[in-house]
């Protein structure tokens, strides 16, 4: 029986988000399925990625084939990392202690790199907002000198006129 780590549809329709399975490559998408390994939600920005990562590990240990998507999923969580490390140890490549050390380096690294996108995705929404408000400020400053101008200069020639007939009334009487 080949066996494939794949991702199971859920949800509505443009609010989906998907269960990893390990399914029979013979049974339909949202078919039948014979382990539950996570969640992932592509709807939030960075995409929610749940995985139990023993039993995933354990999965692709025993020969489990991911698809292309699950593939990058499990990479980006570093389950493709630490079965290549635990590889080299079967090798004799590496022992233990320098799985451990690489694969706790690697996954600094990785976090740095989440968090900071999601720094730069927050002050990147407050930028945006401190610019258009900017922009509206201006623009009310403009619209507001238009108005000044428009007003001084209906002042200006309604003064006269009122100064010319008061002129006359004085100068006949």
């Amino acid at each position: 029986m080949a066996v494939k780590i794949r991702l199971q549809r859920h949800g509505k329709k443009d609010r989906v988000f998907f269960h990893l399975v390990v399914a029979d490559s013979r049974a339909p998408r949202d078919g039948a399925f014979i382990e539950k390994l996570g969640v992932y939600n592509p709807n939030t920005n960075p995409a929610t990625v749940d995985i139990n990562f023993e039993s995933t590990l354990k999965w692709l240990q025993d020969g489990a084939v991911p698809t292309n998507t699950c593939k990058a999923i499990l990479s980006y969580k570093g389950i493709l990392m630490k079965k290549h490390l635990l590889d080299g140890v079967k090798k004799g490549a590496l022992t233990a202690e320098q799985v451990e050390k690489k694969f706790a380096a690697w996954l600094q690294e990785k976090e740095a790199k989440v968090n900071a996108k999601k720094d730069h995705l927050s002050t990147g929404k407050k930028s945006a907002e401190a610019k258009k408000v900017e922009v509206e400020k201006a623009a009310k400053a403009a619209k507001a000198a238009k108005v000044a101008a428009k007003t001084a200069a209906a002042v200006e020639t309604a003064v006269p006129e009122a100064s010319a007939e008061e002129a006359t009334p004085a100068s006949e009487a």
